[in-house]
């Protein structure tokens, strides 16, 4: 298995697991797993079921060739999926069943404005999925829906903020939500947020067990093109709703119903400024007297999820902790550690008696379905249905001492063999943690090719406190700047690093702080940045997100951090990386990178136009470069470029950029 990381080709046909879903009588766990079609253009889904025990090999439920995810247990153990409607990348999604009792899943329901994130109610068979509405109705939604297609007309009029999400447009249609019953034939879709306009947009909502109610985020707008996210309830047999919880002060989100309906957890991230950091804590509203009380307030850790168990006693919390990701107990008075392991534990749904499933994950494997008993804390992994990859090298920690005297912390993965030339991979966020495994941004790749791969969490990382997030808040440039320099330091020192050969990288924010970087020091041989942020007064408009941007980004805090600002001090060969559909970190930023690398720059193109800096663009990709083809193209031109400017050796290019 060793292979899989040292062959490009082998390595994106490594199967993926994600997500899960457990049948209301507990017997029952399904999740999906991606593997590449036939011409590893593009990875396609299917749904297999777990033993929940994990006495029994997992069995494949769904076939098709267009994929599905999304897998939901309705109350009769009925599967709720979707389905593409063809195998065109925008084929709209349709909502199957797959009956309990066997024999063919059939469509259930679909609509022109395609179907997803489907819920399902525990005692009943209601169910609830979002669809966007084009018109504002469902009345009109198809006759402008085909006079758009008909006509080729995209054009979208705005008249509010934001227009624009991660690597889509926002318009004209807006995201409602419908509920149906499981029980029949078909199942009529009935919009219960008629007058929801852009309110929905990105919406986190859950069902209650009877299927009597929703809680929704509900975005609503503010001074200066802000939004605020809301909590709302939504009555599903009237469409009535109530707000729930409106915190000027805060963003609220990730919505549990508790089963027996009486309290609503959530967590709130206050609203910050450009001096004070946001915080997110643990909420949970009483619905009867629509008070709410912060659960955990002793904890200094930023909860991520939050589950509760089946009998309503207490919620289940993920947090980043240290490098790690844990799982707590909490109730009104008390919080108590359920996992303490080096793991990251996502995905987590309650059975009964105390017991919990998971995907569990780190730097060492992938993610992969365990059950947990919180009475005992053991865990104990299901079979999956594919094996977990050997990593091809050693995994460790390394840490050092700021110049404040804060301790900063890095997971290191190297060859078993060494020395080997260092490479500082910056992660993004910055609200982050290089925690968990990840196939997109994943440093066994690059340790099959030799490299120690530097994984370090400075200023602004969390799991380590409020106060180290602070440390890091409008000060992009200075303290995760001089954190990332210090365990650099620490890590050249060990004997399994060569500090002669050396070079750093990071994508989005990590891109910044390459960015940064080269221009504030010469130490490394070469630099990869991808969808970076490059001039923070061009990008703070621009980006997707202004006015989240806006509370930390003042003009002095942009003036004092912008990378752009130093490029003539900037001598290093850059490897810039872009992605055309990246509306976060809009393409503005990479093409006037290039242009000034090769203009102003400390290196810049000579008189005849010959640059050692390369500018590697994606024109159909976002943020990410997701396509299984793309990111091995990524990972092809990065190694050729560190080959080249690390190692000393020849820069051999992918024939299919033709260059």
């Amino acid at each position: 298995m060793t292979d899989s990381f040292h062959d490009l080709d082998a390595y994106i046909a490594l199967p993926r697991l994600g997500g899960l879903s457990l049948a209301p009588d507990g017997t029952r766990l399904v999740t999906s797993m991606s593997t590449p079609n036939e011409k590893s253009t593009k990875y396609v889904s299917a749904l297999w079921e777990l033993d929940s025990t994990g006495r029994t090999p997992a069995r494949r439920l769904t076939r098709s060739e267009q994929g599905e995810s999304g897998g939901v247990f309705t109350a009769s153990g009925d599967l709720l999926f979707l389905r593409a409607t063809s195998t065109e990348d925008d084929a709209s999604m349709a909502l199957w069943l797959l009956p309990a009792g066997g024999g063919d899943a059939r469509q259930l329901a679909s609509r022109g404005g395609s179907v997803g994130g489907v819920v399902a109610a525990r005692t009943s068979p209601t169910f609830v999925v979002s669809s966007d509405v084009l018109g504002g109705s469902e009345d009109v939604d198809a006759r402008i829906r085909a006079q758009r297609k008909d006509t080729k007309v995209s054009a979208i009029l705005h008249s509010g903020y934001p227009v624009r999400y991660w690597d889509h447009d926002l318009g004209p249609a807006t995201p409602h939500l419908f509920t149906g019953a499981s029980d029949g034939d078909d199942a009529d879709l009935d919009d219960v947020t008629t007058l929801a306009g852009g309110a929905l947009r990105e919406a986190e909502y859950d069902l209650a067990h009877d299927g009597s109610f929703v809680v929704s985020t509900w975005s609503v707008g503010g001074p200066l093109a802000s939004l605020r996210s809301t909590l709302v309830r939504v009555d599903i047999g009237t469409g009535a709703r109530t707000v729930l919880v409106d915190d000027p002060d805060a963003d609220v989100f990730a919505p549990a119903i508790s089963p027996d309906s009486r309290r609503v957890a959530y967590l709130r991230e206050s609203v910050s400024s450009p001096d004070v950091a946001p915080r997110t804590t643990l909420h949970v509203l009483d619905v009867a007297t629509g008070v709410s009380v912060r659960w955990a307030s002793e904890l200094d850790r930023w909860p991520t999820s939050v589950v509760w168990l089946q009998d309503s006693s207490a919620v289940a919390v993920t947090v980043d902790d240290n490098g790690r990701g844990r799982i707590l107990l909490v109730d009104d008075t008390s919080t108590s550690p359920v996992t303490s392991d080096d793991f990251v534990y996502t995905n987590v749904i309650a059975g009964a008696n105390g017991v919990l499933y998971a995907m569990r994950a780190s730097y060492a494997a992938p993610p992969h379905p365990v059950r947990i008993d919180t009475a005992s804390t053991e865990v104990a992994a299901l079979q999956a249905p594919c094996e977990l990859p050997e990593i091809p090298g050693v995994l460790v920690e390394v840490s050092t001492q700021a110049e404040d005297g804060t301790t900063v912390r890095a997971w290191l993965a190297r060859p078993a063999e060494g020395p080997s030339p260092l490479l500082l991979w910056v992660h993004g966020g910055p609200l982050s943690s290089w925690n968990s495994w990840s196939w997109r941004w994943n440093p066994w790749l690059m340790v099959a090719a030799g490299y120690a791969v530097l994984l370090p969490d400075p200023a602004l990382s969390t799991g380590y406190g409020q106060d180290f997030v602070q440390r890091g808040w409008g000060r992009w440039g200075k303290e995760p700047y001089t954190d990332l320099m210090a365990i650099t330091d620490a890590a050249e020192l060990l004997p399994e690093v060569d500090a002669t050969r050396t070079a750093a990288m990071g994508g989005s924010f990590g891109g910044y702080m390459a960015n940064w970087i080269a221009g504030h020091t010469d130490r490394f041989s070469a630099i990869v940045t991808h969808a970076s942020l490059w001039a923070l007064d061009q990008f703070g408009p621009t980006t997707d997100s202004a006015w989240y941007w806006a509370r930390e980004m003042t003009p002095e805090m942009a003036f004092d951090n912008s990378p752009h600002l130093f490029v003539s001090n900037i001598v290093t060969p850059m490897l810039v990386i872009h992605g055309d559909r990246d509306y976060r970190v809009p393409i503005g930023e990479g093409v006037r990178l290039w242009y000034e690398l090769l203009s102003e720059s400390g290196l810049p193109a000579d008189d005849f136009g010959k640059t050692d800096h390369r500018f590697l663009l994606f024109p159909n990709e976002n943020h990410w470069v997701l396509t299984p083809q793309h990111a091995k193209v990524w990972y092809q031109v990065v190694l050729a470029f560190l080959s080249e400017h690390v190692l000393g050796e020849d820069a051999v290019m992918p024939e299919v950029l033709g260059g």
